[in-house]
């Protein structure tokens, strides 16, 4: 399924299916939180945080993929991120995007 965060796919006509989403709520473990700890003494990249961030949009895109072909999608258009902390310690990450049908 093509993700796109263009509005518009060049040369495709479509119908607009609705609105198409996909989201996760992650939370740290005691590990990496220990770690990200010892880093923000020293400074620099908190690496384990990243990868939970990439994995949490990692998965929302895919749900969000989901979401659109249950809807009889062929491709999501004008997709965004967001992230919000849910309470101390976890996110949510939400993708969302127009789920549209190739004419």
């Amino acid at each position: 399924m093509l993700v796109s965060t263009a509005d518009v796919i060049p040369g495709k006509n479509y119908e607009v299916l609705g609105i198409a989403r996909g989201n996760v709520v992650r939370a740290k473990h005691v590990g990496r939180d220990f770690m990200a700890g010892l880093k923000t003494i020293v400074g620099g990249e908190i690496k384990g945080y990243t990868e939970l961030m990439n994995e949490a949009r990692d998965i929302a895109t895919e749900r969000l993929q989901q979401n659109a072909r249950e809807m009889g999608a062929d491709a999501v258009v004008t997709v965004r991120y967001e992230t919000c902390s849910i309470m101390h310690g976890s996110s949510e990450v939400m993708a969302y995007g127009t789920a549209v049908k190739f004419l």
